[in-house]
């Protein structure tokens, strides 16, 4: 335990349930992992969305399928329980009329002691966005 009171296993899993609700394009349950006052989206475009409506609204797109259907697989999670915060590296992948395509970046979480994120500061390597293709 930690000053926050989150633990490393109770982070990793918060982290990987978190991310793996935009696997299941559940809107409502990602939005229920951020705290109901002061969360802060940080998006890979450099936009910020400041409160729940703010954050929902800068995801509601994706979650209606505007990209078509993504998957984002882990690859890498870095832990520091004692300021509470976790980063998740993954490869956001899906399907186009020319094939597979996608981007790797990561998201840097930041939690409050009663599990819920504060912050999210995301990040994509790519140039605005435009997808390269995958080999499959």
């Amino acid at each position: 335990m930690n000053d926050k009171g989150l633990d490393r296993a109770a982070l990793e899993q918060l982290t990987r349930a978190f991310t793996e609700t935009f696997n299941d394009n559940d809107l409502d349950a990602m939005m229920s992992y951020f705290a109901d006052e002061g969360a802060v989206y940080d998006q890979h475009d450099g936009a910020v969305a400041e409160g729940l409506a703010a954050i929902r609204a800068a995801f509601q797109p994706q979650f209606d399928g505007e990209y078509g259907a993504m998957h984002f697989a882990a690859e890498d999670l870095f832990i520091d329980p004692g300021q509470g915060k976790t980063m998740i590296r993954w490869l956001c992948s899906f399907d186009t009329k020319r094939g597979r395509a996608g981007w790797r970046g990561l998201d840097i979480l930041h939690f409050n002691n009663a599990g819920k994120i504060t912050t999210k500061l995301t990040y994509a390597k790519a140039k605005v966005l435009q997808l390269n293709m995958m080999e499959t």
